[in-house]
């Protein structure tokens, strides 16, 4: 059998308690027209609650209100304005609850204004309509006068301060003044400023506090900053956010919230990030009741940035290529570089950098050459690896240089052999090769015969006039069009006569000699003598030298520092061949070969000679003068000095 211990419970009830007064009215002496504020209240349990009443009824007027407070136990039985004799009176204020009823009485005196004492209390100054912003403190002023001096105290919307229950905020001044610090919207209202001694009491006229609450939106006033980091590093993002309210402000990473709940600053957050390995996105995150903003501060861990995609051709000239390309990094790229160089064994890449665009056209290429291009990103960490190369070909254009080593030879029937060799920059493919020839080549070459030959480095052109010397120039041309001509050369149309020479150059110089060098048009021509024509500087004076077959000659007792012109032609049996075109060349500087002229000496002191002269005659100059050297002695000594 189980026994069960018996369980007593206590139960506490507490006896109600009737109402006992904590604020009891005074007797108040009011001045007529003016205003008097009877303040009651009272404690008790149950809550007691408070009413006035007047000989023994409810108070019942348009000029007296009561206004209750401390949930309804308290009331301030509030007369404006004073009416005499029909205010004054006893009035009770009555405190009723379930254990009872308590009450306290309290007289009203009115006194005409112009029957009031000499000491009756005066507002020398009363407060004044007031704004001020919400946190800032707000001063109302107030002083008075009378005898005794009179007591300052304060009513808000018709109800007292006490600055006690104000926890230091609202302070009340030794000049009167109620100073209310740290603003709120609470503090808004009609204040009043009371000054009462023995004589009785006055009351200023109301003046409103409005406490004015700034609402703005959030917005950043630091912003958070994108970095650069490397990897495994730490870095630190500011985000700071205003507005009235202020806002809160968190960190997110994509949805997750990065600032818990619980821990959401006010105004400024600060990111701490460790050990980071991947690029990502921040977003700061602003909030108010009047709205929320986000701003994003991207975190890029550094690494060389990926080869770009592809590079694409978009168009192609004579001399340019312009390509595109996908950049190929999702990280912020720097600048590009471009390599490109012409496909042939030897070629090297050619570079183009700080390209801050995916398009770009690339100039100074060759015509009708093969090119590779690629191209490579770069960073604040280094170039990364290129490109997959695109190749691409330029396109033709007109040839840049002339045929080169045009030769002539007479064959029978008067007919010459024309042959020559490719331009050395074709710039495309050659469509063929125009040969022009005259017998006058002072006149202009539209007036020259044209004899167009297609695929071929030799023709033969017929029906010359016979003893004549014909010049010769020849060019090729592309589907563009024409080239350059080469440098004419001339033939004698007389079977037998050797060719023009070719290559007619110079070689070594002195100041007294020029060598000169060539080759014959053609092997086996008979050459027997070649005949060797020159003529000193603008002089039209023509020299000549006669010599056996040779490929260079060396013209001698030539003048220094004189310009020379030469022209050769080869000699056999049947006859001379034609010159070649004229070539010039300067002799080299040598020592003056004449003393200076007209030499003269003056005494100009005691201790100094005066000497003048005028240089060398010009023939004897042999170059540039660079100055003079004079020498002197003295008479009758062997000494000898210069200077």
């Amino acid at each position: 059998m189980l026994l069960l211990s018996p369980v007593v419970i206590y139960v506490f009830l507490c006896s109600p308690a009737k109402p006992e007064f904590t604020k009891v009215p005074v007797d108040q002496i009011g001045v007529s027209g003016g205003v008097v504020s009877f303040v009651c209240q009272a404690t008790g349990d149950p809550k007691p609650k408070v009413s006035w009443n007047k000989k023994g009824k409810k108070v019942n007027s348009q000029r007296i209100e009561t206004i209750e407070f401390d949930e309804g136990a308290g009331a301030v039985l509030r007369i404006q304005p004073l009416r005499a004799p029909r205010d004054e009176n006893i009035y009770e204020c009555l405190a009723e609850n379930s254990a009872g009823e308590n009450s306290v009485s309290a007289k009203l005196t009115i006194i005409r204004e112009d029957l009031l004492p000499p000491g009756f209390p005066n507002i020398d100054m009363g407060p004044q309509l007031k704004v001020v912003e919400r946190t800032r403190t707000a001063t109302m002023l107030c002083s008075a006068s009378g005898k005794p001096d009179p007591e300052i105290t304060w009513y808000k919307d018709f109800l007292p301060i006490d600055p006690n229950t104000s926890d230091g905020r609202i302070k009340q001044l030794r000049s009167g003044a109620l100073q209310i610090e740290n603003s709120e919207e609470l503090d808004q209202g009609k204040y009043e400023c009371v000054a009462s001694n023995e004589e009785g009491v006055r009351y200023s006229s109301p003046a409103n506090l409005y406490v004015r609450v700034r609402r703005v939106p959030p917005r950043f006033s630091i912003l958070p900053e994108s970095k650069e980091i490397m990897p495994g590093g730490s870095v630190n993002i500011t985000c700071v956010a205003v507005g009235s309210p202020m806002p809160y402000v968190k960190w997110m990473l994509n949805a997750e919230d990065l600032t818990p709940d619980d821990e959401m600053p006010v105004g400024r957050n600060v990111l701490e990030l460790s050990s980071v390995r991947e690029s990502a996105n921040y977003t700061c995150v602003a909030m108010s009741s009047l709205g929320i903003i986000e701003a994003v501060a991207q975190i890029t861990v550094k690494s060389l940035p990926k080869p770009p995609g592809t590079p694409v051709v978009t168009e192609t000239t004579a001399t340019s290529v312009t390509i595109t390309w996908d950049s190929g990094n999702p990280d912020p790229v720097t600048y590009y570089i471009i390599q490109y160089r012409a496909r042939s064994p030897d070629s090297k890449y050619e570079t183009v950098d700080s390209i801050t665009t995916t398009r770009y056209s690339i100039g100074g290429l060759y015509p009708n050459t093969e090119y590779e291009i690629r191209v490579s990103a770069v960073n604040s960490i280094g170039q990364g690896p290129p490109s997959e190369p695109v190749e691409t070909r330029t396109g033709e254009q007109a040839p840049a240089s002339p045929p080169r080593n045009i030769k002539a030879q007479i064959l029978p029937q008067n007919t010459m052999m024309v042959q020559w060799e490719e331009p050395e920059e074709p710039n495309g493919q050659i469509k063929g090769y125009r040969v022009y020839y005259t017998m006058d080549d002072s006149q202009p070459m539209s007036l020259w015969q044209i004899h167009n030959v297609q695929d071929n480095l030799i023709t033969t052109i017929q029906s010359l006039v016979p003893q004549e010397t014909y010049t010769i120039k020849v060019l090729a041309f592309t589907s563009v069009g024409d080239g350059p001509f080469s440098a004419p050369i001339q033939v004698k149309v007389l079977q037998g006569v050797p060719g023009q020479p070719s290559k007619f150059q110079v070689g070594a110089v002195s100041d007294t000699s020029i060598e000169l060098t060539w080759e014959p048009a053609y092997e086996k021509e008979g050459i027997i003598n070649y005949e060797l024509r020159y003529k000193e500087g603008d002089s039209d004076t023509q020299l000549k030298k006669t010599f056996g077959p040779t490929k260079s000659y060396v013209v001698e007792s030539l003048r220094p520092n004189t310009k020379y012109r030469f022209s050769l032609a080869a000699i056999s049996n049947k006859g001379i061949g034609a010159f070649t075109n004229e070539i010039s060349e300067r002799t080299l500087q040598a020592k003056p070969s004449a003393p200076p002229q007209e030499i003269k000496c003056s005494t100009t002191s005691s201790t100094s000679l005066l000497v003048s002269w005028r240089p060398p005659p010009l023939k004897s100059q042999n170059g540039d003068l660079t100055g003079y050297r004079v020498r002197y002695q003295r008479q009758n000594s062997s000494l000898l000095s210069s200077g």
